[in-house]
């Protein structure tokens, strides 16, 4: 049967503050219960919505094992309270997790198979480490030197692309104290108050004296990542942390972290049906694959191929949520395509905020489309790297 393309529309799009790991508030918080709090909290921004319309849910999880594992997607839309009815599936695509849950939700609708549909992104870096709790990589992988770079730390792959593209250590360490300088002027402007679902955490701590369990609660407003202390001087004197001779440190790398983030995308009929008003359009996604030791270009690939999916050019862009797993690699890929540095994150990126992996891609499209509506701009993107070497990009346009 032959389905015209149509639109999809974003309505509602929260996340979590994003806690540091794994030591920050966030840190015995579940990350199906940080999901939770995500889904709860867009359905609140939409109420006409009958939550009985959503037909299913896609959430993206980097390490779907342990406390984020059994289908946390389907687990989260029943433990917040939606119906029955509401399907729900994981998917994994590294730190594209969660963008790729939106756009292939935006694709069910715009072939016409939903009307209704939740997305979303869940990770908790505290509770399931990287890589996960039981790493087993094939032996194949090491009979030959060919995808050799799939086995690289993620570290070592930006040191290559900072050697490659001849990235220095000042500028990483430059841009890095802009990341931290933006998200504190965000914060203190109250930029992403739209953007975030404040979280009440719970604390229980054994008083050894009195043998007793004392809970502690603690409203959580605010990503943990930014720091007001960070300067040059402090960023220059911290050691390589993946090369003795490199120049990717801890400082001008994304924080590991945790949060959540959801969003619900409807088709004009759902518009129609609900009286919805819509927050954005999702125009187009592209994925393209790089070689895996430098896995951190790929966006210097991805973005182009978005471009020309949506018909659109890179000027059209007033926004860029190009998520900086490392400095090394976000300078690469913007001095590659010659990205304006204004427009790429004007909030900070993860190296302030954090990198929640399979979480930052929805995260990243809440901030997008709260920012493009605050600022009345109308194209954004939001693109990553990906690990194994990939890149990922999609655009969002605000009605």
């Amino acid at each position: 049967m032959n389905r015209q393309i149509q639109d999809a529309y974003i309505v509602a799009a929260t996340r979590t503050p994003v806690g540091k790991a794994p030591r920050g508030a966030l840190r015995n918080t579940r990350p199906d219960d940080l999901l939770v709090t995500a889904i709860q909290s867009a359905l609140a921004a939409v109420p006409e919505l009958d939550p009985a319309a959503i037909e299913d849910a896609i959430v993206g999880c980097a390490f779907p094992e342990g406390e984020q594992g059994t289908n946390v997607a389907r687990n989260a839309v029943l433990y917040a309270g939606l119906p029955d009815s509401v399907g729900g599936c994981t998917i994994n695509r590294y730190c594209s997790s969660g963008l790729n849950a939106v756009a292939m939700a935006a694709d069910r609708i715009r072939v016409g198979e939903a009307d209704v549909m939740l997305a979303g992104g869940t990770e908790s870096m505290s509770m399931v480490p990287m890589m996960g709790n039981k790493p087993s990589l094939n032996p194949r992988l090491f009979e030959n030197n060919e995808h050799l770079g799939i086995a690289f730390g993620m570290g070592l792959t930006a040191e290559r692309v900072a050697a490659q593209w001849k990235v220095s250590r000042e500028a990483q360490d430059e841009f890095a104290l802009t990341s931290h300088q933006r998200a504190l002027a965000a914060q203190g402007k109250g930029e992403f108050r739209d953007e975030i679902t404040p979280i009440d955490v719970l604390e229980r701590i054994p008083n050894l004296t009195s043998h007793e369990v004392e809970v502690k609660h603690r409203r959580m407003e605010l990503d943990e990542g930014p720091r007001a202390d960070t300067n040059l001087v402090a960023l220059s004197k911290l050691k390589p942390a993946f090369s003795v001779k490199g120049s990717v440190t801890a400082g001008n790398s994304s924080q590991t972290s945790d949060g959540a983030g959801a969003v619900i995308l409807v088709s004009e009929a759902a518009l129609r049906r609900f009286h919805l008003t819509p927050l954005a359009r999702f125009v187009s996604f592209a994925v393209r694959g790089v070689p895996p030791e430098i896995m951190g270009i790929g966006p210097k690939e991805a973005i182009p191929a978005a471009l020309r999916a949506a018909g659109l050019q890179q000027d059209d862009m007033d926004w860029i949520e190009l998520n900086e797993a490392f400095a090394a690699q976000a300078l690469a890929v913007i001095g590659s395509l010659g990205l304006n540095p204004a427009k790429v994150n004007p909030m900070g990126g993860a190296i302030a905020l954090g990198h929640p992996l399979g979480a930052t891609g929805a995260i990243r499209t809440a901030t997008l489309v709260h920012g493009l509506r605050r600022r009345q701009q109308r194209y954004g993107m939001v693109t990553m790297c990906v690990g194994t070497g990939m890149g990922a990009a999609g655009i969002f346009e605000r009605v």
